[in-house]
């Protein structure tokens, strides 16, 4: 598998440079930003696959940068910040970030967090057998990696996609929380919980817009399951 590339915004030169160290010694390319500005531009010019991304920058914050990119692009987003407060947290993943770490981060885990990006990037569109799924007017094109409500395309996240995915392929089961934060983060750290939780409800907000129907139930202290919808 071909390493991706890594965008690493941090104004901070001394994380900034930990990181990209981390990064070098496992062979990964990578480009640096100091502040929100350059993190645009080289997210337009260089086309990362991946982002590493603080939110305390200079110019910028850290969650403008987040939304900027969802209005072009759908590539992972792991923020990497001092901030630990869960309403940070509940803002960077709503406007869209796929994981969030908090500083001090252990290197191992920034690579663990690092590979299940990648394999999330790598990893076949197709979940089942069939080319197309259907469920009220819910649709999911697996070849074509979308899903679509009433025939109008859904802007989903990866993080998002894969969730509707996964529910979608075991429709009426229940899935537990350990079961969906291994199969997207690889790991069931108490942070993930937190992740799924935003994760999941603003899914239901782009699929259950405008609409009675509902097509995800919560079973409080389990999990989360898809309901058949005639």
């Amino acid at each position: 598998m071909n390493k991706p590339l890594i965008l690493v915004v941090e104004d901070d030169s001394t994380v900034r440079n930990l990181i990209a160290t981390t990064l070098k010694s496992n062979d990964y390319r990578y480009i640096t930003a100091p502040n929100g500005a350059s993190a645009i531009a080289a997210a337009t010019t260089q086309q990362p696959d991946i982002v590493f991304l603080d939110l305390g920058l200079p110019d910028l914050d850290g969650v403008e940068i987040i939304r900027r990119i969802r209005t072009w692009s759908q590539m992972p987003i792991i923020v990497i910040s001092a901030r630990s407060e869960d309403a940070d947290k509940v803002s960077a993943l709503d406007a869209g970030a796929d994981d969030y770490l908090t500083k001090p981060f252990s290197v191992t885990e920034l690579l663990a967090r690092l590979r299940v990006a990648q394999r999330r990037i790598s990893s076949a569109a197709v979940m089942t057998g069939e080319a197309l799924f259907h469920n009220g007017n819910l649709t999911i094109d697996y070849g074509a990696g979308c899903a679509f409500l009433s025939g109008e395309a859904l802007k989903l996240t990866p993080t998002e996609y894969k969730l509707l995915c996964l529910l979608a392929k075991d429709v009426g089961k229940v899935l537990t929380h350990t079961y969906l934060t291994d199969k997207i983060w690889g790991s069931s750290w108490e942070s993930d919980m937190a992740s799924l939780r935003v994760h999941m409800a603003t899914l239901r907000k782009k699929i259950e817009k405008d609409s009675d129907t509902q097509y995800i139930q919560t079973h409080i202290g389990i999990g989360y399951r898809m309901l058949k919808v005639e």
